[in-house]
């Protein structure tokens, strides 16, 4: 990554964002992440929120936290890790959630797109994860693909674990965005949001009240218009966030105070540029990347 890059494209407009979703663990990112980091805090970016697929990446993300003082780390065992899910997993998960830089248990859900493990394993790994989240008084951070019904039946059934948390890369559209966010759940957007296909997301954008709306990079996946393809990076957020804005109405200032303070709640990150609202919570560019996210 050239010196200042992924700052310079955005303007100099001041802006607190958070990336509320990133991966800077894999390895991607091992040549410069530094530099990566680095960028981000010139674009504005105030926090980020690296997040575990399974327990290797989970411990990767509770060491950069300790090693960044803007980057906090979620841990858990995607769906399409479910089989791995075991008592011995959960505990390893429970004692890595208690780092005091650990925010949140994800990414963890139901995907049933690429089918990498049977739907009654995610399941099984899903509630498991919901409960420890309940237990130890986190928040989640889910993945849902082509399993919205399910998932819906799962928080909303008697006895659900009373959790609240963030359906990340929100794919499902803007009627069940609404009807998500009527539920207490934040909605996370990331790239789709600027690609020239992604009307549906931007219809989401507009659908969200905005004290739900939650900005993300899903980085190294799904870089925003105009770097579509390339490695994605948490400094890129901004264009995100510009685009919701332009969607809503709304000044650029507006829309990261709104997001950042949402993430702060949620999280409970200490910001010292942000008030939470509502009640506190007892490339080098270039380099290629998967289209489809995590």
């Amino acid at each position: 990554m050239r010196p200042g890059e992924g700052a310079e494209a955005h303007g100099p407009a001041p802006v607190a964002l958070v990336d509320t979703h990133c991966h800077l663990d894999f390895p991607d990112f091992d040549r410069d992440r530094d530099q990566v980091v680095a960028a981000a805090r010139a674009a504005g970016v105030v926090a980020m929120i690296t997040i575990g697929i399974d327990l290797e990446s989970s411990r990767r993300a509770v060491a950069l936290a300790e090693g960044y003082q803007d980057v906090y780390a979620a841990v858990g065992i995607h769906p399409h890790s479910a089989g791995e899910c075991t008592a011995a997993a959960l505990a390893e998960l429970r004692r890595l959630a208690a780092h005091p830089r650990v925010v949140a248990i994800g990414e963890i859900g139901l995907d049933y797109h690429r089918g990498r493990a049977g739907e009654g394993q995610q399941k099984k790994a899903f509630l498991a994860q919901l409960e420890l989240a309940v237990e130890l008084g986190l928040p989640v951070i889910i993945h849902q693909r082509d399993a919205v019904d399910d998932l819906w039946d799962l928080l909303a059934a008697p006895g659900r674990p009373q959790v609240e948390g963030v359906l990340h890369c929100f794919s499902a559209g803007p009627d069940w965005a609404a009807r998500w966010a009527a539920a207490g759940w934040f909605i996370g957007l990331d790239g789709p949001v600027t690609f020239k296909n992604g009307e549906d997301a931007r219809a989401t954008a507009r659908a969200v009240p905005l004290e739900r709306l939650l900005v993300e990079t899903d980085a190294p996946f799904l870089a925003p218009h105009p770097y579509r393809g390339r490695r994605n990076q948490p400094a890129w957020v901004r264009l995100v966030a510009e685009r919701i804005a332009a969607e809503r109405g709304l000044p650029l200032d507006r829309l990261a105070a709104q997001t950042t303070a949402n993430a702060a709640r949620l999280f409970r990150l200490a910001l010292p540029q942000v008030a939470p609202s509502g009640p506190p919570r007892g490339e080098e560019a270039g380099h290629p990347a998967g289209a489809e996210g995590l």
